[in-house]
């Protein structure tokens, strides 16, 4: 079993800064990638941005520039540095991990969500 535990959300004005951190725990034997997706009332969930072994980063278009994902391997933590916010970025936040458990199967773990709102 994988856990995992979000926190950093919450109400920013535009313009602001929050970090996201998503801590893994269990039967992890490695983490393969690691991302944060978000989804916005009435849409679909998308990809925000990602990370994979190696360290390689991917960014969807509307964060390039804003937005830093970064990972402690120690930790088994992801992080996401969102400045510059907008209220477009407004949404539910969800840490993504595709882990190798002990028992080496490859789960795909979701967070519970953590709620992020840029507003005046």
């Amino acid at each position: 079993q994988v856990q995992l535990v979000e926190s950093g959300g919450g109400l920013v004005q535009p313009g602001g800064s929050l970090r996201l951190s998503c801590a893994a725990s269990g039967s992890i034997f490695s983490v393969n990638a690691m991302g944060w997706y978000r989804q916005a009332p009435g849409k679909q969930r998308e990809l925000v941005a990602r990370i994979i072994s190696g360290g390689r980063t991917n960014y969807e278009d509307s964060v390039k520039g804003r937005f830093t994902i970064s990972r402690d391997n120690a930790k088994n933590t992801v992080y996401l540095q969102m400045n510059s916010l907008k209220p477009e970025d407004t949404a539910v936040y969800y840490c993504n991990l595709v882990v190798r458990t002990t028992g080496w199967a490859m789960i795909d773990s979701w967070g519970q969500g953590t709620q992020v709102t840029v507003s005046s």
